[in-house]
């Protein structure tokens, strides 16, 4: 489901919610409104608020730590191609073919990941194709004269392995880490939250477009959330940018 489209179905569930507690506060006999009555609805709502308040918080944040785990293993590839090209740049002439074939590799990854006539991005992607084992077998093949060769060779492999690595992780990490029973449950408790702000509510413009700017705040809330979860469409998405830097540093002497 879109983020877009949960947060209109938010901002529609809240605020029916308070319609309907409004229209509940005009059908009720007087007893059931009174302020014995308020007292115990308004301990047992703030109850539900703290509750739903503490659930919408710890989503927020483990939508954010989603989107900086997957930001960070954009970053972490950037500079393992860059480290990687160095250190071969290092080794020697003979692992030119190998540098070539990093920045031809990095070239096709970008332009599948995020193709520029696809308003989402590909991360799929990174399971097609020959990817870093193609390099390592090309560094394995390599025959070192002396030791700073040697050690040259050993780090080209552990960085090209942890690339591989990291590789298949995001493609692990690309499906959703939210609890969508959770934010069901939490959009629920909202409703309710308004369902009584509005039993006691008078009916004038004021309370409508407080009910309705109230709504509308954590319908964006909720859509933000998931936007975060979910950084590979949509408004917020992961930049291109670091491996578009890491592109021009590659093949420098």
């Amino acid at each position: 489901m879109e983020p877009i489209s949960i947060g209109l179905l938010t901002f529609a569930t809240t605020l029916a919610g308070a319609f309907f507690g409004w229209w509940l506060g005009t059908k009720l006999p007087p007893q059931h409104l009174s302020q014995d009555s308020r007292d115990v609805i308004k301990v047992s709502m703030a109850m539900v608020a703290t509750v739903a308040g503490l659930v919408l918080g710890l989503l927020v944040a483990s939508a954010k730590s989603s989107y900086d785990s997957k930001d960070a293993a954009v970053r972490q590839v950037a500079v393992q191609a860059i480290v990687l090209d160095r250190t071969l740049a290092e080794y020697g002439p003979e692992t030119k073919q190998t540098r070539d074939f990093l920045r031809q590799l990095l070239t096709t990854r970008m332009q599948q990941i995020w193709p520029t006539d696809k308003a989402k991005i590909d991360i799929a992607s990174v399971a097609t194709g020959p990817g870093v084992e193609v390099i390592q077998r090309q560094i394995l093949a390599l025959a070192p004269q002396n030791d700073a060769q040697r050690w040259l060779q050993s780090t080209a492999l552990q960085i090209s392995r942890d690339a591989s690595e990291g590789r298949w992780q995001a493609l692990q990490r690309a499906g959703s880490g939210l609890q969508w029973p959770l934010l069901t449950v939490l959009i629920f408790w909202l409703a309710v939250i308004f369902a009584s702000f509005g039993l006691f509510a008078p009916g004038n413009a004021s309370v409508v477009v407080a009910l309705s700017l109230g709504a509308l705040s954590v319908a964006a809330a909720i859509y933000l959330m998931v936007e975060l979860d979910q950084p590979y469409s949509g408004f917020i998405r992961l930049s291109d940018a670091p491996l578009r830097t890491a592109l021009e540093q590659l093949g420098r002497n």
